[in-house]
């Protein structure tokens, strides 16, 4: 039987963003150099637009953006300088599509989307590897004690977002997705030598996502003549 690697444990607020580096540092002092990166905090924000102080908005973006960049760029150096390495940023499916109640999270996680795809396109000179992981609704506390929810205090939002919020939360605990089975696919993804860009994991993100690109494509389609009519 294959010995199991011990696991250690170290304390770090994502957003005390000073103290990362010398966490990384010591890290690699104390157990070697680390060749993989899961860029895995951050937490859930559910609240209608409107009714959502941008505090919120603030501290989300201080955790599932800046927090994982922040991250990243510790380890970025390290990699580069050995030309090997690799990075996961766990994204989202709502960093791909969006639902009513969930703007400050979606915004996040199309951030972190977005930026993923950057490092990836300047570490890939060097021999490093990053990959956006997309998951959709896996069996964790996301929708429970982690999510942060905005006060309900406007009516005319009832009929639209009670159901959402009802329906999540009866589902809590309960969703598809297997979190041992995305950990047996994360190790799968981190020994490819030609991973992807970005991978969706559950098939509720593989349905929500496909779909969305169909739609765009036809909205693309639609309005191809206003588009091109900007031409000089």
């Amino acid at each position: 039987m294959k010995a199991v690697p011990e696991g250690r444990a170290i304390l770090c607020d994502v957003t005390e963003f000073g103290r990362i580096p010398e966490i990384v540092a010591q890290t690699e002092v104390d157990h070697g150099p680390v060749n993989v990166l899961i860029n895995n905090a951050g937490y859930g924000h559910e609240g209608v637009l409107e009714e959502s102080p941008l505090e919120e908005m603030r501290r989300q973006f201080d955790v599932n953006v800046f927090g994982a960049v922040a991250v990243a760029k510790a380890f970025l150096p390290r990699f580069r300088e050995r030309r090997r390495g690799f990075i996961v940023n766990v994204t989202s499916m709502g960093g791909m599509i969006t639902m009513p109640g969930i703007a400050y999270y979606c915004g996040s996680k199309f951030a972190l989307q977005g930026i993923s795809l950057v490092m990836r396109a300047e570490m890939a000179p060097f021999g490093v590897h990053v990959t956006a992981l997309c998951p959709g609704s896996f069996c964790t506390d996301w929708a429970g004690r982690s999510m942060v929810c905005s006060e309900r205090t406007i009516a005319d939002y009832d009929a639209l977002f009670d159901p959402i919020r009802t329906a999540r939360q009866e589902k809590s605990g309960k969703q598809l997705g297997d979190p041992e089975r995305l950990a047996e696919a994360v190790l799968t993804l981190v020994e490819s030598d030609n991973p992807p860009p970005q991978l969706l994991m559950g098939s509720d993100a593989l349905g929500f996502v496909s779909d969305r690109i169909a739609a765009l494509q036809q909205e693309i389609e639609a309005w191809k003549a206003l588009t091109v009519s900007t031409d000089g």
